[in-house]
């Protein structure tokens, strides 16, 4: 059957001379002379003839040049808020994951085009020169995607917006593999200038702290009562909205102090004494989420979330001075969002600034600071609901704890009217938890001092408020609310997936980058023959240039006829990916006793950093490890199914894998994500969803049609209502392919040389009472797979499944979820640019 394409009029990309004059660059010109900005930058910034300039130096100078593009937009940006004086949205995150900045200014600024004239005039090749640009290491996992795609959105939407985190000198860490074992190593990712931040020592602030730093013998310790001041340096980044229209600012933060050097005790011979203060302030900003299985990981933690809400909060209020408000309008002309607990010590900042240097009384400063105060939560895990030992405050913080303490005074307070006689619900809301160790309860503020507590997918939503924090949602159930996440579709479609992109452009228009919801026009398209055949080139043409670039970055090859299979995210025991490697025994046994088992050939990729101090999950990517050398080396299966543990899993990594993925394993235990992004950027690329119903990937289902998912296993009221009787011995006892793919871990056939390396894994699964629900789901999870593997023998069939994923994908985009953000908790309007 054969449907008519619409006939959708496509945006014109604006000329040469219309993008001069909307950049106000007059006669400046990107390149072509010697006077033109790339031909100065690599002459004058690097002194070398350009001829002579390596590809790095190349590379900063087509970056700089294109700064220079839109640096007085930047700037118009800026003078347009201080103008108009809006609502302004400040986003406080410890991670932004924006990874690499070349190519999505490039398209965001719409000059691609342009910038490859030079390219090509230059001899250069974009690809090769995108690759000098490391991800900036400023971010993990979701957490931090979902942040840098909000920034997106927001200044697409042209809504007065500025992100504040850290500049951590070396990211989280890099991820290599040795033997199959994750090490962890230092990321300098700014090891080479950034050509994108400008430093900006004028906004630098003072940070003050009631303790100190002291080197005695060698080792670090915290004395208390011996006050310090930090220095809060500003480094700006540009944040460009598609069609450069609005830049605004993500503020990173570098710690400093005001006494670099003592030349006193370096006169006397103590050379690292001289320098031990600034070292000890540089340390602050030196890496993301330090091991916080120590105390001194966890004190250094601590002072990072201060350091971060101090100088955010700071400036943020310096501005909203200085464009002549009042105090009191600060909830109309600030919004403050807190993305997660890591954030919450702004509610006792806040609190403090209003206090002590506005001279605000308490009940006004209370009310300031609740109705300013927005508060996002991202997890179902109780222990990732952040407590700070009332030590450190009393050490480093006394006059945030003694806000604190009021405040928790004055809740419990009106618990105790609301509920009389009920002091088990003052203690489970108290902010302190009084055992075993004294602790501040860091999303229990949180709630208690914003006027929104929103989560981030109906099920997470409606989870926190019925379980992980029901007490708060009965007292305060106006601020609690729903705002499912979401993804850019500039970067996760456009820019990553160019023969899709341009597919669907060419079938619908180019409205769909700004307007996600019209890639519901393709659903006529699923049965159109023609439009299904482009479709399936397309992603044929993903899945070959990414097993280009995989063989020759790591000399691994794929076939790209393979059915990829992908789980791509932080390893975690909640996140299963022990499940999919036990499936992938499974199959594996299969593939052995039966050589002429009619199956696709299916390569699983996997990829993601385990947590340093995370011992199992340390073990489970081992397990991963090893399976995959094990098939490897047999003969009779290796061409039918391959296993890979991509190291060094980054933005960059998932720009490349996510478009040519065909399965995308979303596997969690029902219950216990809270939304996931990555499972949304595979439905829009076209991968097929294979997953439980969790998070996200429930409302996905219900956009689609449950019928065009793979939906498997226990729902989160089964997990927890078989939380008293359920047995994991009885799936050993009565699936064989069960206990066969346990025996074969128990009797070292994946650790031959390292035997017993893997019984931690079996105690979880069978002694500790396998609390993710491994072996309840595998029967279920293996029978959906094989489901996967039939449909993807009828490659039309398949095809139109995913045609039907991508159309309905348009609910899924940052755009809208922004738009709800900026509607329903900021009250923030668009603020253009004349």
């Amino acid at each position: 059957m054969k449907t008519p394409r619409r006939k959708m009029q496509r945006t014109q990309t604006p000329s040469l001379q219309a993008l001069i004059q909307q950049y106000a660059c007059g006669a400046v010109h990107f390149s072509g002379n010697a006077n033109a900005s790339y031909e100065r930058h690599v002459m004058f910034d690097h002194v070398v003839e350009p001829q002579a300039a390596s590809l790095r130096e190349r590379f900063e100078a087509v970056a700089r040049s294109l700064r220079d593009l839109l640096v007085p937009r930047w700037l118009k940006t800026d003078a347009t808020y201080d103008q108009a004086n809006p609502k302004q949205v400040y986003y406080l995150s410890m991670e932004f994951l924006i990874g690499r900045s070349l190519t999505n200014n490039l398209t965001n600024l719409l000059v691609e085009p342009i910038a490859r004239e030079v390219l090509q005039r230059e001899g250069l090749d974009l690809v090769e020169l995108a690759e000098q640009e490391p991800d900036a290491g400023l971010g993990n996992g979701g957490l931090g995607r979902l942040a840098a795609c909000f920034l997106d959105s927001m200044a697409t939407m042209q809504i007065p917006a500025m992100g504040y985190g850290l500049r951590y000198h070396y990211g989280i860490f890099r991820q290599q593999l040795q033997h199959g074992y994750q090490v962890a190593t230092p990321d300098p990712w700014l090891h080479h200038p950034d050509p994108w931040e400008v430093s900006r020592p004028a906004d630098t602030v003072e940070i003050p702290m009631h303790a100190t730093a002291r080197l005695d013998n060698g080792v670090e310790t915290f004395v208390a009562n011996q006050p310090v001041v930090l220095l809060g340096i500003p480094f700006d980044r540009p944040v460009v909205g598609y069609g450069g229209k609005t830049i605004n600012t993500l503020r990173l933060w570098e710690a400093g102090t005001p006494h670099e050097f003592d030349f006193g005790e370096f006169s006397s011979g103590d050379f690292v004494g001289a320098v031990h203060d600034q070292i000890a302030a540089e340390t602050l900003t030196r890496v993301l989420y330090p091991d916080d299985s120590i105390d001194r990981g966890r004190a250094l933690r601590f002072a990072q979330e201060y350091f971060l809400v101090a100088c955010s909060l700071a400036d943020i209020v310096a501005r909203f001075r200085r464009r002549g408000n009042d105090w009191h309008a600060l909830p109309e002309k600030v919004a403050i969002q807190l993305n997660d607990t890591h954030p919450a010590m702004a509610v006792a900042e806040l609190m403090r600034l209003l206090l002590d240097q506005a001279g605000l009384g308490w009940d006004e400063a209370w009310d300031l600071t609740t109705r300013t105060l927005a508060y996002t939560n991202h997890t179902l895990l109780p222990e990732a609901l952040e407590k700070w030992p009332v030590h450190f405050f009393e050490v480093g913080l006394p006059r945030h704890l003694e806000i604190i303490y009021e405040i928790n005074r004055r809740f419990l307070d009106n618990v105790r009217t609301r509920f009389p006689e009920d002091e088990a619900r003052v203690v489970r809301t108290s902010l302190i938890e009084e055992t075993p160790v004294k602790q501040v309860r860091m999303a229990h503020l949180a709630i208690v001092g914003s006027h929104s507590t929103n989560g981030v997918a109906e099920i997470h939503s409606r989870l926190l408020r019925t379980t992980v924090v029901q007490d708060f949602a009965d007292l305060f159930p106006e601020r609690f609310n729903n705002k499912t996440n979401g993804v850019t579709p500039r970067r996760w479609l456009l820019l990553t997936n160019p023969d899709l992109a341009g597919l669907i452009t060419e079938a619908i228009g180019d409205g769909w980058i700004l307007d996600l919801s019209q890639l519901r026009h393709l659903l006529p398209l699923a049965d159109d023959a023609a439009f299904v055949a482009d479709f399936r080139q397309a992603k044929r043409a993903a899945k070959a240039r990414f097993a280009d670039w995989l063989y020759a970055s790591s000399g691994q090859r794929v076939n790209p006829d393979a059915l990829f299979d992908c789980q791509i995210k932080r390893i975690h025991e909640y996140k299963r990916q022990l499940l999919n490697v036990l499936h992938i025994i499974v199959l594996y046994n299969r593939l052995r006793d039966n050589p002429t088992l009619e199956v696709p050939p299916r390569t699983c990729f996997f990829a993601g950093k385990a947590a340093p101090a995370y011992r199992l999950a340390q073990l489970i990517s081992k397990l991963i490890g090893n399976v995959a050398r094990v098939i490897d080396a047999d003969l009779v299966v290796r061409d039918r199914l391959q296993v890979l543990f991509l190291p060094e899993y980054n933005v960059s990594l998932a720009e490349r894998l996510i478009p040519a993925s065909d399965v995308s394993e979303q596997i969690s235990t029902a219950g216990f994500e809270a939304s996931g992004t990555s499972n949304m950027k595979f439905m829009m690329n076209g991968a097929l969803t294979v997953g439980t119903r969790d998070g996200a990937t429930i409302e996905m289902a219900q956009e689609a049609g449950e019928e065009n998912f793979f939906l498997f296993g226990l729902t989160a009221e089964q997990v927890q209502d078989s939380r008293g009787w359920y047995n994991p011995h009885w799936h050993y006892d009565h699936e064989p392919e069960t206990r066969r793919a346990l025996e074969m871990i128990a009797t070292n056939t994946f650790s031959p040389e390292e035997p017993g390396i893997f019984a931690p894994i079996l105690d979880v699964l069978l002694t500790h009472g396998d609390y993710y629900r491994h072996l309840a789901d595998l029967s279920a999870y293996v029978k959906t797979q094989a489901q996967v593997s039939a449909l993807y023998t009828q490659p039309d069939a398949w095809a139109r499944k995913a045609i039907l994923n991508v159309g309905h994908s348009g609910k899924f985009s940052s755009d809208r979820t922004i738009a709800e953000y900026a509607r329903d908790i900021w009250q923030a309007k668009p603020c253009p640019l004349e």
